[in-house]
């Protein structure tokens, strides 16, 4: 069968780890049969030094009645254009890309296959996930959720309304909706969205656009039970000063207005915003001021321009909903008198 008619590309984008490479295609391994012909692989290899190429041959020669396909970049393009090129890269109906070291049940593929043909018109599939913290091994509980689950979801039921489970979703977690592995995209859906930002692979939390959009354009179901574990450590952007500037100060805003022109409400949207603004860190701007004055001023003054403008939309909304409000409490009135 050629790629066109599987359902499912499960891609892994992946630079020099291949002890970890070779543990998730033996778990692929396990995890796939009795789906082969309903799926395929794909290893982008971010120009690996080691001997990840070895470990691609390896698994393509033992999984030979998969279609196993692989490329190699001439040069390390960096974490999220990897990741955007897997993506791209998927011919199927829906593509799942999975980190290398992200501890996935063997349960998970066929529950996936089971949704992505029992759901019409699913456009995003959440896999919900635990985290546990890469130095002590304690789990990590997400922020305004109880418990150990980074979606807080109660049944397996679906949604039709996908902005609506997105938005919350998001306002729960951003991390949950950046987490690489817990995301199923419908390709179609997820490469359009790439078309349409081709700067999203320079934000780091552009994975939160593309679920969004996803969710925008079709049904979203969230699992109740756990199938990832999501192994919690200090990231990139958080130990490098520019990045973090970046991640507070530019990223996530970038995303809350690229949402916003894709179908999300403004409120929803500019009530994000002042959320961000108010926990964002500020030793973090102060900090990148002492090194590099011009590239704050850069990234700060514009953000600190849209939190104003961002106020006075909230502002002007809650104004608005409460003359509402009073109007309709006065014509209730009225009717009562009449």
């Amino acid at each position: 069968m050629n790629g066109e008619k599987k359902l499912l590309t499960i891609a892994i984008p992946t630079y020099n780890r291949a002890d970890l490479l070779d543990n998730q295609l033996a778990w692929l391994a396990r995890s796939i049969k009795g789906f082969e012909s309903e799926c395929e692989i794909f290893i982008s290899d971010n120009c690996s030094t080691d001997n990840t190429q070895d470990i691609i041959k390896k698994w393509q020669k033992q999984l030979d009645n998969l279609n196993f396909k692989s490329h190699l970049h001439s040069q390390n393009i960096g974490l999220i254009p990897n990741i955007f090129h897997c993506l791209k890269s998927a011919q199927t109906k829906y593509v799942w890309a999975i980190g290398d070291d992200d501890a996935i049940e063997d349960r998970t593929v066929a529950y996936i296959i089971d949704k992505l043909k029992n759901i019409a018109d699913l456009s995003l599939l959440f896999l919900n996930f635990s985290g546990r913290n890469k130095v002590t091994g304690e789990p990590v509980h997400p922020p305004n959720i109880v418990g150990n689950r980074w979606f807080d979801v109660n049944s397996e039921d679906y949604h039709s309304d996908g902005k609506a489970i997105f938005e919350h979703c998001f306002s729960k977690s951003v991390g949950a909706v950046i987490f690489l592995t817990a995301s199923v995209y419908r390709t179609d859906l997820v490469q359009h969205a790439l078309q349409i930002w081709p700067e999203a692979e320079k934000n780091w939390i552009s994975l939160a656009y593309l679920a969004g959009y996803c969710a925008a354009n079709g049904k979203v179901h969230v699992t109740k039970e756990t199938y990832v574990e999501c192994i919690v450590g200090v990231s990139y952007w958080q130990k490098d000063p520019q990045s973090a500037l970046f991640m507070q100060y530019k990223h996530i805003p970038e995303v809350l207005i690229k949402l916003e022109e894709n179908g999300y409400s403004k409120r929803f949207c500019r009530q994000m915003i002042l959320k961000n603004f108010q926990q964002a860190n500020l030793r973090v701007m102060l900090g990148a001021l002492r090194r590099w004055p011009l590239l704050t001023l850069r990234t700060v003054v514009p953000f600190l321009a849209l939190v104003s403008l961002s106020g006075l939309n909230v502002m002007g909304a809650l104004e608005f909903q409460a003359v509402r409000e009073s109007h309709l409490l006065r014509e209730n009135e009225r009717v009562k008198l009449r």
